[in-house]
């Protein structure tokens, strides 16, 4: 199957458009001295220019508000917005809310998405997606937060731990066990619950990237869930369907977090040859030391090769959909993560002490980037699969199908009436 990543000319002009303004508007937000709130208010300007040029939500679809885009668009969109962890919500692209726009999109019912999309997409409600626990690292099999049907209510009881923005939102989307005795696949189901229920409690963790839980966009708790009661009507999707659904928001997703990272690796590359061209040690500029100029031209052919592994990606969810292009998707995730904190690694080393400190954003950037070998399932899990998956394709042999002697013999069969005839 041949394969473009081509776009059209317009859609350039949108991407050149969104360079700038993430350039003039977005990054000096990040030197300011502002909570969240003032910030969400701050941005408000940025975001009604971003709606005027048709590409706000522009992972919706065109009747809930967004542009229809496909991946591919979507990915060349993320790669600019991952400048800045600032830059998303300024185009209403912003984890989780983005995420869980899709999955009411895909799943919620008429009165749902009046109740909870429209809000969301109009920047009235924030939201948290409410999925994993500790304790049972990477296997949602392994969850206990339950919800129990009563009468005419759902009662949701457990704890979930890393819940982004889950004190910061008006409604979370939480992963419950409803059919403990089901399959692994068809255990747990979705339901939407206001924060402000009773019997919701939320703890704010200090984090590498953000110690103090301050975050300008994201903060990430611990929540409890003390018997929680919500209407029937807020499950969302059908019942035992949440692992479908999670992959369904987390597939597409890890496009958006990928190019969001080559976006990050563009930033660090650029300060790290700015650095090499802008000192001088030893008797001359860094750019014409060997080991600055290994760092330039292997950060430069890594962000390349990842850029391409994720627009192939991109390109075959738009070409197959995400079911079909799982490979694809787990292998950008364990791929992109590494060479974003290599890239980062090297433009703080080329600073020397200034990358070390709050001067640079690097240093920032490097704790924050830590995250990416973690969240959406750890590396080594996404490596699994693609290795158990390749596997399949191959049947055991002995001797080796490349055995040279079995060849040579097989040839000589092959070729002995012709053989005989040259000798002849």
């Amino acid at each position: 199957m041949t394969w473009s990543f081509s776009t059209e000319p317009e859609f350039e002009q949108k991407l050149e458009w969104m360079r700038d303004l993430v350039r003039t508007e977005v990054l000096p937000l990040e030197t300011l001295d502002i909570d969240y709130r003032q910030f969400r208010k701050l941005i408000v300007p940025l975001q009604e220019r971003v709606r005027e040029q048709g590409i706000w939500a522009a992972h919706l679809s065109p009747e809930l508000g967004g542009q229809g885009f496909g991946q591919v668009k979507l990915g060349l969109m993320h790669e600019i917005l991952g400048r800045s962890d600032l830059a998303p919500p300024v185009f209403g692209v912003h984890a989780p809310d983005s995420g869980n726009s899709e999955l009411i999109a895909i799943a919620g019912t008429p009165e749902q998405k009046v109740k909870w999309l429209e809000p969301l997409l109009d920047n009235r409600l924030w939201s948290a997606y409410s999925m994993s626990e500790q304790g049972t690292g990477s296997d949602p099999s392994q969850f206990q937060t339950s919800a129990v049907q009563d009468g005419d209510e759902w009662i949701v009881d457990g704890t979930k731990f890393c819940v982004g923005n889950a004190e910061r939102s008006d409604f979370h989307i939480v992963m419950c066990v409803t059919d403990p005795d089901a399959d692994r696949h068809h255990r747990a189901s979705m339901f939407i619950v206001p924060t402000d229920s009773p019997g919701v409690t939320t703890r704010t963790l200090s984090l590498m990237s953000d110690t103090e839980g301050t975050g300008k966009v994201h903060t990430h708790d611990e929540v409890v869930y003390d018997q929680v009661r919500i209407p029937l009507e807020n499950l969302l999707g059908g019942r035992g369907e949440a692992f479908a659904l999670a992959q369904a928001r987390l597939g597409p997703g890890r496009i958006h977090h990928c190019m969001r990272w080559v976006g990050v690796c563009r930033r660090a590359f650029d300060a790290l040859c700015e650095r090499a061209v802008s000192t001088n040690v030893h008797g001359g500029p860094l750019s014409e030391k060997q080991t600055v100029q290994n760092w330039v031209a292997e950060s430069a052919a890594a962000i390349e090769a990842a850029r391409l592994l994720i627009l192939h990606a991109a390109w075959k969810i738009d070409q197959v959909g995400a079911k079909g292009a799982r490979q694809e998707i787990a292998m950008i995730k364990y791929h992109a993560a590494p060479v974003m904190h290599d890239v980062l690694d090297r433009a703080i080393q080329i600073h020397g002490s200034l990358g070390y400190t709050g001067d640079m954003p690097l240093e920032q950037m490097y704790r924050w980037a830590r995250a990416s070998r973690l969240y959406d399932g750890p590396d080594e899990v996404h490596k699994i699969a693609v290795a158990r998956k390749i596997l399949r394709g191959y049947e055991p042999a002995n001797p080796p199908t490349e055995h040279v002697p079995t060849r040579h013999a097989a040839a000589l069969e092959r070729y002995a009436d012709r053989i005989a005839a040259l000798t002849a």
